[in-house]
């Protein structure tokens, strides 16, 4: 079964992600920071892919995401930046920071799909 990791702040955008992960086959898990989410990765290894808000206390999404890229143990770790987050420049900085692909909040079920389609783990 394939695994992925979602990492949002907002118990409720954690909620509607699972619920469509799952619906696609998936085992989720979820952390509601950066650190919480690295913790996880530590201690049970590493998912297909991490769903990651951009927006959190502690330790935020791009912060994360170069922690994660800094971190040869997660090279092919794939990163879908999921977030609410509009400027292109900022979404491009994302993807220049090690992100696979980012998604725009609100989202539908299909471009969820779509975006995992695109980056190797079709339902």
């Amino acid at each position: 079964m394939k695994k992925a990791l979602v990492l949002d702040d907002s118990r409720a955008m954690r909620q509607v992600l699972r619920s469509h992960l799952l619906n696609l086959g998936f085992e989720v898990w979820e952390a509601d920071n950066g650190v919480q989410a690295l913790e996880l990765l530590r201690d049970r290894g590493q998912p297909d892919i991490c769903l990651v808000d951009w927006v959190m206390p502690i330790m935020n999404g791009m912060e994360f995401l170069q922690a994660v890229r800094a971190n040869g143990d997660y090279a092919g770790l794939r990163v879908l930046m999921v977030t609410s987050e509009t400027d292109a420049a900022r979404l491009q900085g994302a993807l220049d920071a090690g992100a696979d692909e980012s998604l725009s909040k609100p989202f539908t079920h299909q471009q969820i799909q779509g975006k995992l389609a695109a980056l190797g783990l079709a339902a």
